[in-house]
């Protein structure tokens, strides 16, 4: 069994030897999804004014000048992703995973996890992803077999050789893909301990004792897969958008959180960090050291003057549409990932409001939205329609539906049950309230459901509206998927919500105690 040896104890081991070290600097990303631009303080769009007046982070320029520093400072790095290159702004929209493939290759990634985004358009649009990036996109716990597309592309490991080493790398993505996105029904997701541990193996027979796992999983999986498994060193994390750092007070943990042998990193998200880990194994291939932090990518990092000029060239077609007024508020709109997957917050009760004003007449009395989808939040004053896409860019769609209840209760417990991972399924609300409890058990955390002022009847028909993803099953919503009357086909959930903001002035955020955390 490999060791993390401290560092007294690397010290003795390796006295007489020192040339048998090997280090390595592992450079990694998480969670971009398509900011190709910088990005505010929000994670949404940044002005090009607010930009030269050094107030936005991120953008494909910063990160490209921040890779090359980094390669400077070591004679032997990699480049890494943790997933979810796909989705969040109108360029994933227009470009689909062509736009991440060109910069990906540019910046010199050496491999990158399947993030559940990846699959948001089928496996088709995976696979165009995969045919256009000169790097390995890995995903060791699902069978893809069954997959014409995937089967003989996508690999649960690869081997890369850096500095003389052989290193493996293996990826993970989140077990309940299927339930985040549309793999479609070849793709048969697995449990991600059971198959890291089978790369371990394998990769280990074939002589390779320096290995490093891509997922796309979670802080929470990443800490249970390194105490479950032997023989990886490394977790490069993503999904749960985790901040670890030594420095930062807002973060989620230190950088690198140790979990027995195993040396955990993630870097927030959308390009706003490059994570940068210096790792040293000895002659064995345990780790002996491994030290680092995220670096910020503010406006002390000179953007590369290529690069910003390629995404401005990509960016030309999608101008119109982004730039157009669509509304003013009053206010900042907050849609911070960690308010809205798990409280009440004023994005969740624009975008639920806006959907149950639109269907209101139609006997519609309940609008739940999943927080997941709720991606950004939006700067006081006048709103683009840029803006309001970087919040909803899946092109839902509104659905309606009815079912009892009971059924409504079943869907609130649903999108509670994984509160502490701070889920994207938490429930957003318009016409109902509800309080739960997040130490109560899964399946029991929810009480005082209320509807129009009323408590819930559990045997009664409610008219609710979704979006098409969550009335389909998704985020774990399977209780919707055989509803009565259901018409998926609704308006796009971003002109609901755009139409909504611009009806009655300039629109106030607010939060009205809806949901209540007991």
């Amino acid at each position: 069994m490999k060791r993390f040896l401290t560092a007294t104890a690397a010290l003795a081991l390796t006295s007489g030897m020192a040339a048998a070290d090997y280090s390595l600097t592992i450079l990694h990303t998480n969670d971009f999804h398509a900011r190709f631009e910088p990005i505010s303080k929000y994670d949404g769009p940044c002005s090009v004014e607010d930009n030269t007046a050094g107030e936005c982070f991120g953008g494909s320029g910063r990160l490209q000048t921040a890779i090359t520093e980094a390669r400077g400072r070591t004679n032997n790095a990699i480049l890494v992703d943790g997933g979810d290159q796909f989705q969040g702004t109108l360029f994933y929209t227009y470009y689909k995973g062509a736009l991440a493939a060109e910069m990906m290759n540019q910046m010199g990634y050496d491999a990158m996890t399947v993030g559940n985004h990846e699959f948001d358009d089928g496996p088709e649009v995976l696979r165009g992803f995969m045919d256009a990036v000169n790097f390995p996109v890995l995903m060791s716990n699902a069978d893809v077999s069954a997959e014409p597309l995937l089967a003989d592309k996508l690999a649960k490991s690869t081997v890369i050789e850096r500095g003389g080493e052989k290193i493996g790398l293996i990826g993970l993505t989140p077990e309940d893909t299927d339930e985040l996105a549309s793999p479609g029904d070849n793709v048969i997701f697995s449990d991600p301990v059971a198959a890291v541990q089978g790369e371990v193996d394998k990769l280990t027979a074939e002589g390779v004792n320096k290995i490093i796992v891509l997922s796309h999983s979670g802080y929470l999986t990443d800490q249970r897969v390194a105490a479950e498994t032997t023989g990886v060193d490394v977790i490069v994390g993503g999904h749960s958008n985790s901040l670890l750092s030594n420095t930062n007070e807002r973060a989620d943990g230190p950088y690198p959180t140790m979990v027995g042998a195993t040396a955990i990193v993630q870097a927030y998200a959308y390009g706003k960090f490059l994570g940068e880990l210096n790792v040293t194994f000895d002659d064995a291939g345990n780790l002996t050291a491994a030290t680092g932090e995220p670096l910020i990518m503010d406006a002390a990092v000179t953007e590369d003057e290529r690069t910003v000029a390629r995404i401005a060239e990509a960016a030309a077609p999608l101008e119109e549409i982004r730039s157009k007024v669509v509304a003013e508020t009053t206010e900042a709109i907050d849609g911070e990932r960690d308010n809205c997957r798990t409280k009440e917050c004023a994005m969740g009760n624009l975008v639920a409001d806006a959907m149950l004003d639109r269907v209101k007449d139609q006997g519609v009395e309940i609008a739940i939205a999943n927080s997941g989808g709720l991606r950004a939040s939006i700067d006081a004053g006048e709103v683009t329609m840029g803006e309001v896409l970087t919040v909803l860019p899946f092109q839902n769609t509104l659905s309606t539906f009815s079912v009892s209840g009971a059924t409504v209760i079943a869907a609130l417990e649903n999108g509670v049950s994984q509160h502490e991972e701070v889920a994207g399924r938490f429930p957003q609300v318009a016409g109902l309230s509800y309080a739960f409890d997040p130490k109560a058990e899964v399946g029991s955390r929810i009480s005082d459901v209320m509807v129009g002022g009323a408590p819930i009847d559990e045997a009664k028909m409610y008219g609710i509206v979704s979006n098409n993803y969550v009335r389909n099953g998704g985020d774990g919503y399977d209780m919707f998927k055989t509803a009565e009357d259901a018409y998926d086909f609704g308006p796009d959930l971003a002109d609901v919500t755009a139409e909504f903001l611009a009806k009655n002035g300039a629109y106030t955020p607010y939060t009205d105690g809806r949901i209540v955390m007991k």
